[in-house]
């Protein structure tokens, strides 16, 4: 599977329903993005639990090239997990509020918006700095969700290893830590070809747990389209040092 999965949720429940669940929106622009890029054998960092949102498409609309009209996000105001997560980042990143891409882009309702959250800052949150919108999607997935999902540990992929056929991660940094867990941290473009929305320059990290769970963390300078909360960051919300801070913090896993 492609890396446009990365932070994936599981897939819908209850099929038939007329319930339309985050994990099924994106699941289904990663089909497409599927179908443009080849398989890899680090299928890991596919199908994460929790906020779901790295894709470059989710229909064949061609895209609306505009950011200037605002949709609401209908969590307002931030939320006990929004207020958490902006505890353990640096002063000047921004606002920070808890979001449903599923709500902004596909402006459904959010009883709609059906979400799996697994860890204890799983979400997907909206970052506002100098006029911008970009996001943060956080998405922890337990050895056994990364057994059945993604066919057995991860511990031993390596994401930075050019796989056939598939282009080569960006300035990816593979780190074996001294307690057995392993980040990696890249830079993606997100130039995938057309679709709504259009997804800006992203880094994209992956913690493998030492009990073989999967911490992903996706740095989003935002999206451009009708639905668009605002322009793109000139920069992600966070850099490549305080994205690896945020990794390495307990919070995001603790309890699990």
């Amino acid at each position: 599977m492609s890396d446009v999965r990365e932070l994936l949720g599981r897939a819908a429940e209850d099929a038939g329903s007329p319930v339309i669940s985050t994990e099924a929106v994106y699941a289904k622009a990663a089909r497409v993005r599927w179908r443009r890029r080849a398989a890899v054998s680090a299928a890991a960092v596919c199908a994460v639990a929790g906020g779901a949102f790295v894709v470059p498409a989710l229909s064949g609309e061609q895209p609306s090239r505009t950011s200037s009209v605002a949709a609401p996000a209908e969590l307002p105001g931030p939320t006990g997990r929004a207020a958490r997560l902006a505890g353990l980042l640096p002063r000047g990143v921004g606002s920070i509020e808890q979001v449903s891409l599923a709500v902004i882009i596909k402006q459904v309702t959010p009883g709609q918006a059906k979400e799996h959250l697994y860890g204890p800052l799983d979400g997907q949150y909206a970052v506002r700095r100098d006029g911008g919108v970009g996001y943060l999607t956080v998405g922890l997935m337990s050895a056994k969700a990364v057994g059945t999902k993604l066919g057995g540990s991860l511990r031993d992929e390596n994401l930075c290893a050019r796989n056939s056929g598939e282009p080569q991660r960006e300035d990816c940094v593979r780190e074996e830590l001294p307690d057995g867990r392993v980040l990696t941290i890249w830079s993606d473009a997100m130039d995938y070809g057309d679709g709504t929305p259009q997804w800006g320059p992203q880094l994209t990290a992956r913690l493998t747990l030492k009990d073989g769970g999967l911490l992903a963390v996706n740095d989003s300078t935002g999206f451009e389209a009708a639905t668009a909360q605002g322009p793109l960051l000139r920069t992600p919300p966070l850099t490549r040092a305080q994205l690896r801070t945020l990794m390495l913090s307990p919070e995001l896993v603790r309890g699990k």
